[in-house]
C-alpha cells in the first residue's frame, strides 16, 4: 500500500456506467445506468431517455424542483431504494459558489451523481514533542465507513448555510470544541474526487480547516457519530494511511493532504504529483469499480 494507493481509491469511476443528469443543457449529474429504469415512474419530475435523464422543463423554479424531487425521493425511499435518509437537504448544481437550481435529501445524492459538499477540520497540536493530530474513530453505528478513522471534526455541508457557520456547527456537535477555539479554524483549501462507492457515486468537494488546539483540550463527542478521539503523532498518522485503509476513505486524502502542505510528504517522494495532483481531481485514471 501506498499514499498513491488512497488517492487511486478515490479515482474508482466509469463513465460508461452513467447517463449524464441534467437540466436544460447544464449536466449537473450522473445516474448509473442500473438506476435509470427506477426513476420513469416520475415523469412530471425527470425526462429519461436513453441519453441523459433531465429534470422536466415543466418544474421552471427552484422552490418547484425541490419540491417535486422531495415527493420522487421520498417515494424511493418507501420502495427500498434510498437508504440513510438523514432529513438533510443539500444544494445541487455546478460549483459551490454558483447558485444551486434546488435542493435534494442527502442520502440521495450519491444516486444521482451530484456534486456533495463538506467541511474536515485537522485538529492539531504543535509541542516539544512535535506535531500531533486528533484523530477520531467513527461510531459503528454510522451509515459510512463505520469504526473507520477520521478528522477530529468533519461533516456535510447543508444547503443555506455558510461553510464558517457549518464548522461551528460541527466541532460543537462531533467534538465540544468552544466556539471560541473553533472560530479560528483556518480555510487551507479543497479536496475533490469521483469514485463509486457503495452508497453510489461520490462527486465531492471538501472543503479543509486546519485548527491548532491548546495541548490540555480533549474533545467530547455530543450527537453520537464518534466512538473515542486520540491525539496521534504525525508520524503515526502518515504510517497508519500508508499501510493499511484504516482510515475513511475521504479522510484519508484530507489528512495526505495535511502531510504535503506541511512538507512530510516532500517532493522527492515517489508518486509526489500523481498525490498532489490527485487530490484535487487532476488525475483520470477512469478505473473500473472492482
Amino acid at each position: 500500500m501506498s499514499f498513491v494507493d488512497r488517492i487511486r481509491e478515490c479515482q474508482v469511476f466509469d463513465p460508461a456506467r452513467y447517463l449524464p443528469f441534467t437540466i436544460g443543457a447544464t449536466v449537473i449529474g450522473r445516474v448509473a445506468r442500473r438506476f435509470v429504469e427506477q426513476l420513469r415512474p416520475y415523469p412530471d419530475v425527470l425526462t429519461v431517455s436513453g441519453e441523459t435523464v433531465s429534470v422536466n422543463e415543466a418544474l421552471g423554479t427552484y422552490d418547484a424542483r425541490t419540491t417535486a424531487f422531495d415527493v420522487v425521493l421520498r417515494d424511493l425511499r418507501n420502495r427500498g431504494l434510498v437508504s440513510g435518509w438523514r432529513d438533510e437537504a443539500y444544494p445541487v448544481g455546478v460549483a459551490y459558489s454558483e447558485p444551486a437550481f434546488f435542493e435534494m435529501e442527502r442520502a440521495a445524492v450519491p444516486l444521482f451523481g451530484v456534486r456533495g459538499y463538506g467541511v474536515h477540520i485537522n485538529g492539531y497540536v504543535e509541542n516539544a514533542d512535535g506535531l500531533h493530530l486528533w484523530v477520531a474513530r467513527r461510531s459503528l453505528t454510522k451509515q459510512t465507513a463505520p469504526g473507520k478513522l477520521d478528522q477530529i471534526v468533519a461533516g456535510g455541508q447543508p444547503a443555506r448555510m455558510t461553510l464558517a457557520d457549518n464548522v461551528l456547527k460541527e466541532c460543537a456537535e462531533e467534538a465540544n470544541i468552544p466556539e471560541i477555539f473553533a472560530a479560528k479554524a483556518r480555510p487551507v483549501g479543497t479536496v475533490t474526487y469521483t469514485t463509486e462507492r457503495p452508497e453510489g457515486l461520490r462527486h465531492d468537494v471538501l472543503f479543509n480547516f486546519d485548527l491548532v488546539l491548546p495541548e490540555s483540550f480533549r474533545p467530547e463527542n455530543t450527537d453520537g457519530e464518534v466512538e473515542s478521539f486520540e491525539l496521534w503523532p504525525i508520524e503515526r498518522v502518515a504510517q497508519v494511511i500508508e499501510e493499511t485503509d484504516s482510515f475513511k476513505f475521504n479522510a484519508a486524502l484530507v489528512n495526505i493532504d495535511f502531510l504535503v502542505r506541511r512538507g512530510l510528504i516532500d517532493a522527492d517522494h515517489r508518486g509526489y504529483s500523481e498525490i498532489v495532483d490527485g487530490l484535487h481531481g487532476g488525475v483520470s485514471v477512469d478505473r473500473a469499480a472492482p
